[in-house]
């Protein structure tokens, strides 16, 4: 028989608010009796622990000795330290090796006792509880951290053990089907990046004609391309002048605590990879501009990232403010009379060629730097000065297209909005991030079944 609304919320209302430690151990003791110095125990340091899961990782017993948290299978593991606890990093302690475990000491270890120990779980990760945490922190910038107080002091409601169990049940049920349907949209969204990926290298390689004759490149990499294009070195596609290709600042002629201070910009990898010249994190005084005037950017440099994200690009804009390179980048100055500042930032960025010759030059399957020598040095399809504007027209309508579709399918999976609230309870859970508010959207919550039927 189903519940009224007002059944629930009479249910609701009978449920009761007890702190926290009347129904868990909070960071329980861990018994090591008979484990040798070298046996393997699971070690979980806090980039293992993830959103609801954690990634297996073992380390010999001996290391225990130093500061870390010990756990035993079934424990909660909840991280305490921004921005971990903001995004949901929690765990249950499952599969141990050995049984027992050790992690960082920016963790909370919670024993469930007398409560539905994956009730507890997911109340962890509720907009109630994640606030009330957030208030709590303490610290400054990123070394804030989640009172102990809180586990201590915090209140909880607490239905029934019935309740627990069916609150429990449906999240497993409905968190796991917002996995399968978000690994779905992840395969369309890797096609769609596949087919921009595509459309980019052969736009950049063989041109937009189909019809147009071919030659021999020269190169194996490339293979033919349209007989009236050439081949140039980046070193030939630059402008003819001193430092046309050039690397920020080296080591100790700009560090770290210099970047903090005066009114003089220093243009980012964050300002690249956002294609956001216009904001600035770093500055510097007059005097280190006078300086390091060598690394000054001009209107119509390609920025390029050379360290962490490699190759994006970016083009300084007619109006951007004085400023030098940041250490992790690069300017490129163009021969206007060959090469597009765009087309060629599109080749860096987009086209694969340059940094699959990057990693040829490196002989390396990844690439940690891009040094300039080794980009002059990189050769690049140019065709004539009005194709390159009609291949960068063409691409910026498709590519219009492609991240549409993406932006939809991004939609469809539920990435934004609100949280879901548990049906019978005033709950609200944001496990799975920000995804299960398409709960609320594609199943009105929780529609013709009740959770108390």
């Amino acid at each position: 028989m189903v519940a009224s609304r007002k059944d629930e919320k009479t249910r609701r209302n009978n449920w009761e608010t007890i702190p926290l430690r009347y129904i868990c151990e909070l960071n329980p003791s861990v018994h090591f009796e008979g484990f040798e110095e070298d046996d393997e125990l699971t070690f979980l340091p806090m980039d293992r622990v993830k959103s609801g899961y954690f990634l297996p990782n073992t380390d010999k017993f001996s290391k225990y000795a130093s500061s870390y948290n010990a756990f035993e299978e079934g424990d909660i593991i909840l991280a305490k330290v921004t921005p971990c606890f903001e995004n949901g990093n929690i765990a249950i302690a499952k599969n141990l090796e050995g049984g027992k475990g050790f992690g960082s000491s920016e963790l909370f270890v919670i024993r469930p006792t007398k409560v539905n120990r994956k009730f507890l779980f997911y109340y962890f990760q509720s907009s109630a509880f994640k606030q009330e945490g957030e208030a709590s922190m303490t610290g400054a910038g990123g070394l804030k951290r989640v009172s102990p107080d809180l586990l201590r002091q915090h209140h909880l409601p607490f239905p029934e053990e019935q309740t627990q169990r069916l609150i429990a049940d449906y999240l497993d049920r409905e968190t796991a089907r917002i996995d399968s349907l978000v690994a779905e949209k992840e395969k369309m969204l890797a096609l769609l990046e596949e087919k921009r990926a595509a459309l980019i290298s052969h736009a950049v390689t063989r041109g937009l004609d189909p019809t147009a004759p071919l030659k021999p490149s020269g190169l194996d990499w490339l293979g033919d391309i349209p007989a009236h294009w050439e081949t140039r070195p980046i070193k030939f596609c630059v402008a003819p002048q001193k430092d046309a290709v050039k690397t920020g600042p080296f080591g100790s002629q700009l560090v770290a605590s210099e970047m903090d201070q005066g009114t003089i910009k220093v243009y980012n990898q964050k300002n690249v990879i956002q294609k956001e010249l216009y904001s600035g994190d770093n500055y510097i005084t007059e005097d280190k501009f006078e300086e390091l005037k060598a690394f000054s950017i001009f209107p119509g440099d390609i920025l390029v990232t050379t360290r962490g994200t490699i190759g994006r690009c970016a083009i300084v804009p007619d109006d951007a403010e004085v400023g030098i390179l940041h250490p992790c980048l690069m300017r490129i100055q163009v021969n206007a009379s060959v090469v597009l500042p765009e087309y060629l930032a599109l080749l860096i960025q987009d086209g694969h060629i340059v940094l699959l010759q990057l990693r040829v030059l490196s002989n390396a399957t990844t690439i940690e730097v891009i040094y300039s020598e080794s980009l002059n040095s990189v050769i690049i399809p140019v065709p004539p000065m009005d194709e390159q504007k009609t291949i960068l027209k063409i691409i910026t309508v498709k590519n219009n297209v492609i991240n549409n579709a993406i932006t939809e399918v991004r939609n469809m999976a539920g990435i934004g909005g609100s949280s879901l609230l548990v049906p019978g309870s005033s709950i609200r859970f944001h496990s799975r991030s920000e995804l299960l508010p398409c709960l609320e959207r594609h199943d009105a919550a929780f529609g013709d079944r009740n959770l108390f039927s």
